[in-house]
């Protein structure tokens, strides 16, 4: 764990053998030059060991890598055995790194086995003697970082050009998503950002928890600044304490474009009919997760001539939402199913009657299609009084680095 400067807590908890290849052993591999003998690698000193670390390559086993480096058969299936509950053998993939320790003598066999999967986590295989299988995390180190940037075409490239992690756009777009329209931003538009950097022995693995953001979106400012009213849980807050997070989300989509708004009077682009298109589309490339703008109860999920592959979602007595268009609806999606807000409940597709893959999203207000984005939607409960006083604390902190922020527009 570790306190970055503003005193914010961080807490890191992250989570059929072949040999008719011909792979890489102690005998036959680069191997670690250590000039110091306490050199320690995954909590081990690799002092009396010789080390060679490589990647899976595909079609590749860990009984395979076991077997070059002098694992027989017999002990491989002991090694398996054991690791059944903490590591599944089958579940390796190529191009994930692991390490060999083997005895630094002429038969150089493997003493231990590890195999990263994640830029965090690994497994280590102690063979030696008794085989000992446990989970090791590599430290991370994490760092607050300040950036700021303006909009010229799109947040996605004006993160890129100020030599940002395109992550950020993912975290900016959720943290704002019941605030801003991000499919009706502009040029002009500019953004400031206080959040975390992790690494890994000097690598970059990811972005962490963004702390507090400005977007000034149309000459509005739009603050969020993270809290937690609970031990381990917290959510986004504006500068007056009301929640970011509303009922519904502002689009279905995380990614994409509206190809054709809610209208009274259209021209269908199949059909050549003018009627009413009593909902948005967004269009995305096929495959494209589709997610509930708002928790509630499936009521239908199936196929239907015009609306293809759909799913209709009950929020409460007033509103409703559907999906249309669907390449497919999501395992286990069905009527009686209740779904979180921002839960995938479908992919983007052209099924019935479209011209391409998008998602047609119609919104229901007791019982009457209306245009989402002209409601006023109930918002999500403000910071709690008992905690106003430490919100208030955290935020005008906040606040200062925000304003702090160098930026050149």
């Amino acid at each position: 764990m570790k306190k970055n400067k503003w005193g914010n807590v961080v807490g890191f908890l992250l989570l059929a053998i072949s040999i008719s290849f011909t792979f890489p052993s102690c005998n036959s591999q680069d191997k670690v030059s250590l000039a110091d003998p306490c050199v320690v690698l995954y909590d081990i000193c690799t002092e009396d060991y010789k080390v060679h670390r490589g990647e899976l390559e595909s079609g590749q086993t860990l009984g395979a890598v076991l077997y070059l480096n002098h694992i027989d058969h017999g002990r491989i299936d002991q090694i398996v055995r054991a690791s059944k509950g903490i590591f599944d053998f089958r579940k390796a993939k190529a191009g994930k790194k692991f390490t060999v320790l083997c005895s630094n003598d002429s038969i150089e066999k493997a003493q231990y086995f590890i195999y990263e999967m994640s830029s965090i986590d690994y497994v280590v295989f102690d063979i030696r003697d008794t085989i000992d299988v446990f989970l090791g995390q590599k430290e991370v180190e994490v760092k607050t970082r300040e950036a700021s940037g303006q909009i010229e075409s799109s947040l996605w490239n004006s993160l890129v050009e100020n030599k940002m992690s395109p992550t950020l756009v993912m975290e900016l777009s959720s943290i704002y998503a019941w605030t801003i329209d991000f499919f009706r931003i502009q040029k002009g538009d500019y953004f400031k950002v206080v959040y975390e950097e992790k690494y890994v022995e000097g690598e970059f693995i990811g972005i962490g928890r963004v702390y507090a953001a400005l977007f000034n979106h149309a000459n509005e400012d739009f603050y969020a600044f993270y809290f937690e009213e609970e031990e381990n849980y917290g959510d986004y807050f504006d500068d007056e304490g009301a929640a970011l997070r509303k009922a519904f989300l502002r689009a279905p989509l995380n990614y994409s474009r509206i190809s054709s708004s809610f209208s009274k009077r259209r021209k269908h682009p199949v059909t050549g009919r003018i009627k009413a298109h009593l909902g948005t589309d967004y269009a995305a490339p096929t495959g494209t997760p589709i997610l509930s703008t708002a928790n509630g109860t499936v009521t239908e999920a199936r196929y239907k001539r015009n609306n293809g592959n759909y799913v209709k979602v009950r929020h409460n007595s007033t509103y409703s939402t559907q999906y249309l268009h669907m390449s497919k609806i999501k395992s286990g999606i069905r009527p009686g199913v209740y779904v979180k807000q921002g839960e995938v409940i479908g992919y983007v597709g052209s099924t019935g009657l479209a011209t391409g893959p998008h998602v047609c999203y119609r919104f229901w207000k007791n019982g009457r299609q209306v245009d989402p984005y002209k409601q006023k939607l109930p918002p999500s409960k403000p910071v709690k009084k008992e905690n106003l006083e430490a919100y208030t604390i955290l935020k005008d902190s906040m606040m200062n680095v925000i304003q702090s922020i160098a930026s050149n527009f």
